[in-house]
């Protein structure tokens, strides 16, 4: 029987992972064993300067896969080097009927996907900090690390510049 599992792959290989998949199920004549395969994504619609719409993965490095394990299927499936493994290792774990619902509604647009609003610190610029023992100080920012989402905040301390470093979400423009 037919059940939806969950592939982990390396991010950003999604797509050339699936045709593979899908050209090595025609080879080898497995059409029967498998259903469809899905890569999470939807249209979200981020309002920043511009208001534009894109195409975002919902889960980065993930496949959605329907098929009937066996065996020969796990083999055709985990032989690609790009595949790291089914979610639940040795014995895969299908996903429910109401987890599968839920993806398929948030890539039809149904299900309304919370993107957070990117903010972009500029050095010399004053933000106050929220959060933390320097919640309520005004300070300047001295440099960004958008990977880490840190930054490192100059604040005055007993009259001297002291660099403090902060998330962004304890600061505030």
């Amino acid at each position: 029987m037919k059940r939806w599992y969950v592939l982990q792959v390396y991010a950003g290989y999604e797509e050339a992972i699936k045709k593979d998949i899908l050209r090595r199920i025609q080879e080898e004549n497995l059409g029967d064993q498998f259903g469809d395969i899905l890569i999470p994504s939807a249209k979200l619609r981020q309002m920043f300067a511009t208001e534009e719409e894109q195409n975002e993965q919902l889960f980065p490095g993930y496949i959605l896969i329907e098929v009937a394990i066996s065996n020969e299927t796990m083999r055709l499936v985990l032989s690609n080097p790009r595949v790291i493994r089914f979610l639940g290792g040795t014995q895969p774990v299908p996903l429910s009927k109401k987890e599968i619902d839920r993806i398929i509604s948030q890539m039809k647009g149904e299900v309304q996907v919370a993107v957070t609003e990117k903010i972009d610190f500029v050095i010399g610029s004053e933000v106050e900090i929220q959060d933390g023992p320097f919640a309520g100080f005004i300070g300047i920012v001295d440099k960004v690390d958008k990977e880490n989402e840190k930054l490192t905040v100059m604040v005055s301390i007993f009259g001297r510049m002291t660099p403090v470093e902060l998330g962004f979400n304890q600061v505030k423009r």
